[in-house]
């Protein structure tokens, strides 16, 4: 560790600040200099000469990274899609006509609600499965190894769905894809955030909320055109995920391991050989210097764990990687609070049985809001941060739930189902602002070491939460059964008040912040609301190098 610590000492190469110690260059100055840079190496962390950069310097600077976060992302597109089919193709009529098992008074074909619900939860189901399982493909065989065994769940997915002429088997496709798209939603923020400049993380992060949304949409695209031009044809959007497929198997055969991984193997020559894949374009990069920053973290990750005897990965349930985890997982958690069944998920059959006409063209609309908000918040995140960010929206859909739910006990006419249209608009777009912090938290929040354990807790805790909401809200909006309509709005109100208070309470600022910075923030116990001001060990010791 002798070389880490000289690095961080002296650092003739690069004038080296940090836009932390901007804010704070009052605080701690009167450190001596080797004793900033022993403070830093003690606590895991040294400067990695580039702190300096603004957001956009350092985008152009690592733009190799970038590319393969924005490249990796890629594959959210197909999680949403899946969601996005599986959410509305259930009002497509040819659909209706393939796989309803029962008739109204009418004579008209009709999904009861048990299949609807085993279709929605077994999805559901998937989701825990693949995140719960993919965690140990991720930390025992590598990040690449995992992607290629999640592609291969989603093409078995594609082709039941393709297949599939009776409820059973549509049962079975869901059930893969759930799996498929469960172990996404663990690999894919781990493997961003592993890669990502700190500076720009939280962007990078997102991009798979971004790409989710834009799947999200064209899914309802398909399907708006296939109900207005070909309505007995649900095929076709089944079909085109084949397109996806194909261009994931090109994108994980292509980008690189994270060195992160190689590290914590052993594996120096494969973790300096992905560093210098990754910063290839960069002139006179120190790959040494990079390698030595990742073990000096984990090196020390590894000593307060034995230190506290928590080696093993249930450690992600004790102590402070216990409040890591129930971080991670909250962002995702109040979205299932404040409705993300309802309004999306079961979007398109919500509006249908509210009696709003045109249910794909408004579910074409508030997705397409959803792409405008992702937009910003990936402008924003490494501007104002996180938290605020996060907070506002989960506030923001909250507040909308509760306006459903007063709509729901007024009289029925023209104004209400306007009020109703633009409050599942501004819902979207809460709704997607905190999807994009969940994207971030999965891959920040949580320690290297217990990473893709604590990714995978995360996302299966919520859809745990998810199959309830699942079984519960088909009966819910349902004029078949309990049609509570637009008063199911109450129900996500008393439960969005939970959501909403713990975020506020709960929910810390990472922006800018190196994964050893967050250790040490983590470590000493620094309250949600305080991590913003705390100045760390790196932040004194790049305050000295200015």
């Amino acid at each position: 560790m002798a070389a880490i610590n000289e690095t961080a000492a002296k650092d003739g190469k690069r004038d080296v600040s940090s836009h932390h110690v901007e804010e704070d260059a009052d605080a701690d100055g009167d450190l001596k200099h080797t004793e900033a840079a022993i403070d830093a190496t003690t606590k895991g962390q040294a400067l990695t000469g580039y702190e300096h950069l603004s957001l956009w310097e350092t985008t152009k600077t690592f733009k190799i990274c970038a590319l393969c976060c924005f490249a990796a992302a890629f594959s959210g597109g197909n999680d949403g899609y899946q969601i996005g089919i599986n959410a509305s193709i259930i009002v497509n009529k040819g659909f209706i006509e393939q796989f309803a098992t029962a008739v109204d008074a009418k004579g008209k074909k009709y999904h009861t609600s048990p299949i609807l619900s085993g279709w929605s939860s077994i999805m559901s189901v998937g989701q825990v499965i693949g995140t719960v399982s993919i965690s140990f493909v991720l930390n025992r065989f590598g990040r690449k190894a995992a992607m290629y065994w999640l592609w291969i769940i989603l093409v078995a997915s594609v082709l039941a769905e393709s297949l599939s002429r009776t409820w059973q088997v549509w049962l079975i496709g869901k059930l893969l894809a759930g799996i498929g798209v469960g172990s996404l939603q663990a690999t894919l923020p781990t493997y961003i955030a592993e890669i990502s400049p700190d500076r720009i993380r939280g962007a990078l992060c997102m991009l798979y909320q971004f790409w989710w949304t834009v799947g999200s949409f064209f899914a309802q695209i398909a399907l708006r055109e296939i109900d207005v031009k070909t309505p007995m044809n649900w095929l076709t959007p089944v079909y085109t995920q084949w397109g996806q497929i194909g261009v994931m198997a090109i994108i994980f055969l292509v980008i690189p391991e994270t060195p992160q991984w190689c590290v914590a193997k052993g594996r120096e020559a494969q973790a300096k050989k992905c560093i210098r894949t990754l910063h290839w374009d960069i002139p006179n990069y120190d790959v040494d210097r990079h390698y030595q920053r990742l073990v000096l973290l984990l090196d020390h990750e590894k000593q307060v764990a034995e230190e506290q005897r928590r080696q093993h990965w249930w450690a992600i349930f004790t102590g402070t990687d216990g409040r890591r985890t129930f971080i991670s997982l909250w962002p995702s958690l109040a979205q299932q609070f404040i409705g993300l069944k309802l309004f999306g998920t079961f979007a398109t059959y919500f509006f249908q049985q509210a009696g709003v006409g045109e249910p794909f063209t408004i579910k074409c609309i508030t997705t397409s809001i959803k792409i405008a908000t992702v937009l910003v918040a990936i402008s924003a995140t490494d501007t104002i941060g996180r938290r605020l960010m996060a907070c506002s929206a989960t506030t923001l859909s909250w507040v909308c739930c509760v306006i459903v739910g007063i709509l729901g006990v007024v009289p029925d006419n023209s104004a209400r189902t306007y009020v109703f249209v633009v409050s599942a608009c501004l819902w979207n777009v809460g709704m997607v602002a905190v999807g994009a912090a969940s994207s971030a938290s999965l891959g920040e929040i949580s320690s290297q070491r217990l990473r893709p354990y604590t990714a995978g807790f995360a996302m299966a805790s919520s859809c745990v939460v998810g199959i309830v909401m699942d079984v519960l809200v088909p009966y819910m909006v349902n004029s078949n059964q309990w049609n509570w309509s637009l008063k199911t709005g109450w129900f996500y109100a008393g439960l969005g008040l939970i959501g909403t208070v713990v975020m506020w309470l709960m929910f810390p600022e990472t922006k800018g912040r190196s994964a050893a910075e967050l250790d040490e923030l983590f470590e000493s116990k620094t309250k949600a609301w305080k991590f913003k001001t705390t100045k760390t060990a790196t932040q004194r010791l790049a305050q000295e190098q200015a």
